[in-house]
């Protein structure tokens, strides 16, 4: 005697239940919001970000397409795919947070937030060449499995006549060795003394300039020495020296750097070389004087790479054309609207982001 009132509510429960105008309160207004709310700050962030940021974030996207087309030579290309979207998530949260702390600032001066924000936001180029070269070593065999070496080696005899790193050995003495080793540890400073000038002069577009030409550089040349990996001569020659290079407190340091940071591969061209020509290029274009301070270190440091075993002169002579490369391109980056980050005024809502003033107005008429 009950079932037919009870089929009838559940016909008509299922009758409201499906009704194609009702939806659930929780993905009414509030969702729409959500979603405008992120597209906000997606197209504000984006908006925010420099030539830097378009080319960080498109090496990043290029190798996690070479990385999903070649998987099958990788052990967890996934997981390298993960990584990477987590850089391109961290570098669009930095351009956002420093944007965000941006506007409170205009009305009271400098915060501590916005002092904070900002500097990450300037400071996080140095960290991502970092992780991008350290990950070449995980890449570097993603095309080709093995190495072209043999090629560069016959190279270096027919421009030289003999084997550059084998025939410096006869000089090798435990001074002239730590002070080459000293030569080759000063590559870590050139764009961090050029980078931090400039930032305390607060010029920002030279700031930003010098940093685009490097990360041009190194993107062109990590891309290269994915499809082209040499191992360099400290592992493809070995045994070819007398014995190894001696030295005091810059040899023992360098020793312990190449122990924890060493990438077997990725030598081609040379990145230290790469990025200290392109450093040397920001330093003539913006503050010439301290580009003659560089010189004579650079051009020290580019023998001891070879000195050192870590490069074939091929190496060198590929950083510097892939520096000056970085910096030619760089400078056409620049030239577009908007490629210079904070010389701009932060985009003051979605609706002038997106170039359409009456979205919020139809957003309220719905």
């Amino acid at each position: 005697m009950n079932r037919m009132p009870s089929q009838k509510l559940r016909e008509e429960a299922g009758a409201i239940s499906w009704e194609p105008n009702s939806r659930p309160a929780c993905v009414g207004p509030q969702a729409g919001k959500l979603a405008e709310k992120l597209l906000r700050a997606v197209v504000v962030t984006w908006a925010t970000c420099g030539a830097f940021e378009w080319v960080a974030l498109s090496y990043l996207a290029l190798t996690s397409s070479l990385i999903l087309f070649w998987r099958h030579n990788l052990a967890h290309p996934f997981a390298l795919c993960a990584l990477q979207g987590l850089v391109a998530m961290i570098i669009f949260a930095l351009c956002h947070l420093e944007t965000r702390s941006t506007t409170p600032a205009l009305g009271r001066g400098e915060t501590w937030t916005h002092r904070f924000w900002h500097f990450w936001r300037h400071w996080y180029p140095h960290l991502f060449f970092l992780f991008c070269f350290e990950e070449l070593g995980e890449m570097v065999h993603l095309v080709y499995p093995g190495w072209f070496d043999v090629r560069l080696i016959a190279f270096d005899y027919r421009l030289a006549g003999v084997h550059p790193s084998v025939w410096l050995e006869q000089f090798a003495f435990p001074a002239l060795n730590d002070f080459m080793q000293f030569a080759y540890i000063t590559y870590f400073f050139y764009l961090v003394v050029l980078g931090g000038i400039l930032y305390y002069r607060r010029d920002w577009k030279a700031y930003w300039s010098a940093m685009t030409y490097v990360v041009v550089a190194y993107s062109i040349g990590y891309t290269f020495s994915i499809f082209y990996p040499i191992e360099s001569p400290w592992f493809a020659m070995a045994g070819s020296w007398r014995g190894e290079l001696k030295g005091g407190f810059f040899t023992a340091l360098i020793n312990l750097i190449e122990h924890f940071g060493r990438v077997r591969g990725a030598a081609f061209p040379s990145e230290h070389v790469a990025g200290s020509t392109a450093a040397l290029w920001g330093a003539w274009r913006h503050r010439r004087w301290l580009f003659w301070v560089f010189l004579p270190f650079a051009v020290l440091m580019c023998v001891s790479t070879v000195y050192g075993r870590y490069h074939y002169a091929a190496d060198v002579f590929a950083g510097m054309a892939t520096g000056t490369l970085g910096y030619l391109i760089g400078g056409r980056l620049l030239r577009i609207r908007g490629a210079v980050a904070g010389t701009t005024a932060p985009v003051p809502d979605y609706a002038a982001a997106v170039g359409r003033p009456a979205l919020q107005s139809q957003t309220r008429a719905q």
